[in-house]
């Protein structure tokens, strides 16, 4: 038995004395945490299967499936995916129906409102009938396994979150699990890897506070010069260029220059009511929780290298998806994989999953690999409305709004009725916080209107239409060929993902799929959906969507790799996806790695994904060693401070630009260069920004602060709070050296060479429901992880996220790393970013955290002998005896 399960067993003790007395008396938890553990040997009874499976669990404790039909794979899937994580599949089944405050109380009943007003399992109900039957016959029998599974249990027999939670509140019973609660739960997969609404929300606010060219230099246009996209002109360029055909303006426009958007402007609004407004719309949609992750955490690395450039002279792909952090951890490893492969019985899959729907989600089969990175395109969009009583105006006319009466039940607590509305855009988000009802006049339009009148603000988002990703999850696991994984991607409607692929017969290849709706610029000259637009004319509608023959591809690149780490997807024009890419820094810096090897192996794509320099320190560190750090005659006692500062400024020079966790130079340095940066975004931008709205030091702040390093004349070097005072570019770098010398003087001690980035740069993996402060510290304890000293940070490839108006603490990251040899499946590895179990007592809930941690990947059996060199734990799941 490990020391941290013997830990967690001692904790859960401390649990029953210290929580509530009566519980020691009871033993409820004790029994609890005994009955909720799975059984993963032996034999159970699984009804509807056609013959017994087999499920042999790794020394990882992965499950390794295998059957003789893609239905009764599924169905133990779902069976093994309850006894592992079905809290957290109950959890994100209430979220995904707006029943959130039913589990937790009170406190769900503002992602409730949200979420019901969205309608996500509406659509879900919507989409179930649209898709193939052999889809519908596998999220059915996924279903099945996992109510199987159920049947019998109370709460507290499943998982010991029911058992906590029912210490404060009544805890329903358990419903049945059903195939829409799978496809609800791509609707949130959906939601927070969409793009642009944060930003084109921000850009709305801004108006009328900031100058029109202020707002064009922190929404830099992306330099492709400089960080080159996922492919060249010479790998794709789109078929109106292949044509002939001229390509349409708006398609090659990029961020509005402030003279064209300032002639274009003939109506904005500047009322407090306004700001107001867009910000509570903000408000409510961030009251959604992250259950993948939010804002520029919502990347990943993934990478390609075709077999002329291996040591292994096969493919090898390498993938780590950026996502939230948490415990339990986004994904579930699995294996699926029918006895005789067949037409009958296609399925030989082994990767990521996410518990509570069927398939492999990212990983590989026995004849091809994909990984997955968020494309991230602009595939949502809103609209000021013009509404009185129960109409909107559209074309001229008033027509009625979609109305609903929604209850919310609360645990504990009194029913909330709600009651939501919707235009033909999409549901009114104003209507969710009580203060918007008002809405965003702010955003320019190039509407006259009356400049008294209110506004409410909808939202059109393609995730809230019925789509088949479901199917093309189905469809990748049984791909061989890259012609059927295009044909798999077609169906990929959201989230648009960039896949990259290879496959055992040599080839590589890429493809950019989705929903990317096509429709006209607000302002013109302006991207499309760069601004909210007039709802009231049908001339901002979306027209349709961008052809899949549009989308971008490639296969077998003459360079024989394929990088793809959020950047711009291509050189030239068309099709328009966003203005929102990621700055390129983390792409750029993979292509130099792989660049500098003759023949990269997979120990180098490996080491590639634990790189930790941060590129952006070639352009910001000069900066700051060039600022003179000598107080003025008139100040001459302020000459002590900058000495002091400058003992600090001295470590910048010769620093390798690494940022490890450790204890070191390296380490040191890279504490002081990143709270110097989160001192710079706070005195160069947060002076002007409204909350909620501050700058978080990602890539986009980076590129911005690039291009105003070049242009010391710009308003943002001017500190608004110092109205008397005209700082300047070196004043501003001035202050950011001092207060970060101050502020890791305070927090680290007064000795530079005694820093660590790693003290600073912390990550605990939190329990979405129980880890957080208002829980008794001896629970969190209990069931979150951490903190771990952590290396990287954002914008470097190994991307331990923090947000630079909040602190240091990691908030987003790997939520996996895989490298696959195409060679020999059996030499890939992988990691998870904690473990297969989500039960707390299990010695799988965590196992993976300290090899996530120290960047280690662990062997990935795939061969039915690789698992069972394993010596794994076997679980026989029969039908019934009279085959039932």
């Amino acid at each position: 038995m490990s020391r941290l399960v013997v830990a967690r067993r001692f904790a859960l003790g401390l649990l029953a004395l210290v929580v509530v007395a009566a519980l020691v008396l009871s033993g409820i938890v004790v029994s609890a945490v005994r009955d909720s553990l799975p059984d993963r040997s032996g034999e159970a009874t699984l009804p509807g299967l056609g013959a017994a499976v087999t499920v042999l669990r790794d020394d990882s404790g992965v499950p390794h499936i295998y059957g003789d039909s893609v239905t009764d794979i599924a169905r133990a899937q779902g069976y093994v995916h309850a006894q592992e994580r079905f809290f957290e599949m109950d959890l994100r089944r209430h979220v995904t129906a707006g029943r959130l405050a039913e589990l937790v109380g009170s406190a769900g009943v503002e992602t409730d409102k949200v979420v019901r007003t969205m309608g996500w399992r509406r659509v879900a109900e919507q989409e179930l009938p649209t898709l193939e039957p052999g889809t519908r016959q596998v999220l059915q029998a996924y279903a099945d396994g996992v109510n199987r599974y159920l049947r019998g249990r109370s709460p507290g027999e499943v998982s010991l979150e029911y058992s906590v939670l029912g210490l404060s509140h009544p805890v329903p019973d358990i419903e049945e699990w059903t195939p829409v609660d799978s496809l609800a739960w791509l609707k949130a997969m959906a939601w927070d890897l969409r793009g642009d609404y944060t930003d084109e929300l921000a850009r709305a606010q801004l108006t009328g506070r900031l100058s029109p060219r202020q707002i064009d230099q922190i929404y830099p246009a992306y330099r492709s010069d400089a960080h080159p996209p996922i492919l060249s002109e010479d790998e794709w360029s789109p078929r109106s260029r292949r044509s002939g055909a001229a390509v349409p303006e708006a398609l090659t426009s990029g961020p509005p220059q402030a003279s064209a958007l300032a002639a274009k402007v003939v109506r904005a609004t500047t009322t407090p009511g306004a700001q107001q407004a867009y910000a509570d719309v903000r408000t409510a949609l961030d009251a959604v929780p992250h259950l993948l992750g939010r804002g520029e955490g919502v990347g990943s690395n993934s990478w390609v290298v075709s077999g002329s450039r291996t040591s292994t002279g096969q493919p090898l792909l390498a993938n780590d998806p950026h996502l939230g952090v948490g415990q339990p951890g986004i994904w579930i490893q699995n294996s699926l994989s029918c006895r005789q492969v067949g037409s009958e019985c296609p399925l030989d899959v082994s990767g990521f999953s996410f518990a509570g729907v069927p398939g492999v989600i990212i990983g590989h089969n026995a004849d091809i690999a994909w990984g997955f990175t968020n494309l991230g395109p602009d595939v949502s969009d809103f609209y000021l409305e013009r509404i009185v009583g129960d109409t909107y105006l559209r074309a001229g006319d008033w027509v009625p709004l979609q109305v609903r009466e929604e209850t919310i039940k609360v645990a504990g607590g009194a029913d909330q009725t709600i009651t939501t509305r919707a235009t033909e855009h999409g549901p009114v988000m104003s209507d969710v916080v009580q203060a918007a009802h008002d809405a965003g006049v702010r955003a320019p339009t190039a509407d006259e209107g009356d400049q008294s009148e209110d506004y409410a603000v909808s939202m059109a988002w393609t995730g809230l239409l019925p789509g088949k990703t479901a199917d093309a999850i189905l469809q990748l696991d049984t791909a061989r060929t890259f012609e059927e994984f295009r044909a798999a991607a077609r169906s990929f409607a959201v989230p648009a993902q960039n896949l990259v692929y290879a496959d055992r017969a040599g080839h590589i290849g890429y493809q950019a799929p989705g929903q990317i709706p096509v429709r006209r610029a607000a302002i013109p000259k302006a991207p499309p959906g760069y601004w909210p637009a007039p709802g009231w004319d049908p001339t901002y509608d979306w027209t349709g969507f961008v052809d899949f023959a549009d989308l971008p591809w490639t296969l077998d690149p003459q360079d024989g790799q394929i990088v793809a780490a959020n950047q711009q997807v291509t050189a030239g024009p068309g099709p328009f996806l966003t203005t929102e890419w990621d700055d390129g820094w983390r792409s750029t810096r993979i292509g130099q790695r792989l660049g500098a090897l003759s023949k990269v192996s997979p120990d180098d794509m490996r080491s590639i994904q634990m790189d930790d320099e941060d590129l952006f320190a070639q352009t910001l560190v000069p900066a700051l060693l060039a600022v003179p750090l000598e107080a003025p005659e008139s100040e001459p006692e302020q000459q002590d401070l900058l000495d002091f500062t400058e003992q600090s400024r001295e470590l910048l020079r010769g620093w390798d630009r690494t940022t490890p966790a450790s204890d070191s130079n390296a380490s040191a340095t890279a504490a002081y260069y990143n709270a110097v940066w989160r001192n710079l975004c706070e005195l160069l931008f947060d002076d002007e920004l409204p909350t909620g709205l501050k700058a978080d030091g990602g890539a986009r702040w980076r590129a911005a602060v690039r291009a105003l390093l070049s242009d010391p004349e710009s308003a943002w070097w001017d500190n608004k709070l110092t109205p008397n005072v005209t700082e300047g570019k070196d004043e501003i770098l001035r202050q950011a050296l001092v207060q970060a010398r101050l502020e890791l003087t305070r927090e680290l001690g007064k000795d530079p060479e005694g820093w660590d980035w790693g003290r600073l740069h912390r990550v605990t993996l939190e329990h979405p429901v129980l880890g957080g402060e208002t829980v008794p510290a001896p629970v969190r304890w209990l069931f979150n992880e951490g903190p771990y000293d952590m290396p990287g940070g954002s914008a470097i490839v190994n991307a331990n996220g923090w947000d630079a108006s909040e602190g240091y603490e990691v908030n987003w990251g790997p939520s996996m790393r895989m490298v696959v040899d195409l060679a020999d499946l059996d030499a890939s590895t992988w990691i998870n970013q904690t473990g297969v179990s989500g039960h707390v007592s299990d010695d799988h809930y965590a196992d993976q955290v300290a090899d996530w941690v120290a960047g280690r990947q662990r062997p990935w059996p795939f061969s039915l002998e690789a698992v069972q060199a394993t010596d794994p734990d076997v679980l026989t799941l029969r039908p019934d005896a009279d085959g039932s």
